[in-house]
């Protein structure tokens, strides 16, 4: 079950976001599903499951995006990682404990994102977007990911498995 749920979010949630996510964003602030699910793994399966999803989601949105190669799948395995390295150390998934470290982990991938976009830009450049693109994606991250953890609870850790 764990390996269907997992592939069905490698193969389906890099399409989704790329084609009808575009249409579905609310103020023009699009979430990071590829990120939040790679989080979301980590923190309920574990560092493995974690570095494991988000390499494969990296991937898959490397070959679908006109970005730099490689950084995808490096920041989201990163991401991955850390956070089933964080879970480890929690007595509960409460959920700020899922939405802090994903506001974080978003805010720090949009800074590596933005900054390798743009080579050469000072640290102005960077400061300027950060309230206008980065914190409210980053906020709207935190909440997708406590949804689905969240729902995750509500549907049981037995149903899925996990």
């Amino acid at each position: 079950m764990k390996v269907g749920l997992y592939a069905g979010l490698v193969l389906l949630l890099v399409p989704f976001q790329a084609t009808l996510l575009h249409s579905l964003s609310p103020f023009g602030i699009r979430p990071d599903l590829c990120l939040v699910a790679a989080c979301v793994v980590g923190f309920w399966a574990g560092h493995f499951e974690g570095l494991v999803v988000g390499l494969l989601l990296g991937f898959g949105q490397d070959l679908f995006s006109a970005g730099e190669l490689w950084l995808n799948m490096v920041t989201k395995a990163g991401v991955g990682f850390s956070a089933g390295l964080m879970a480890k150390h929690l007595i509960s998934t409460t959920p700020r404990a899922i939405f802090v470290p994903m506001v974080l982990f978003s805010i720090f991938s949009g800074v590596v994102f933005l900054v390798s976009s743009r080579v050469g830009m000072g640290i102005q450049e960077v400061l300027q977007g950060f309230p206008r693109i980065l914190l409210p994606q980053a906020l709207f991250d935190g909440l997708v990911a406590v949804c689905a953890n969240w729902l995750r609870a509500r549907w049981g850790p037995q149903a899925l498995n996990l």
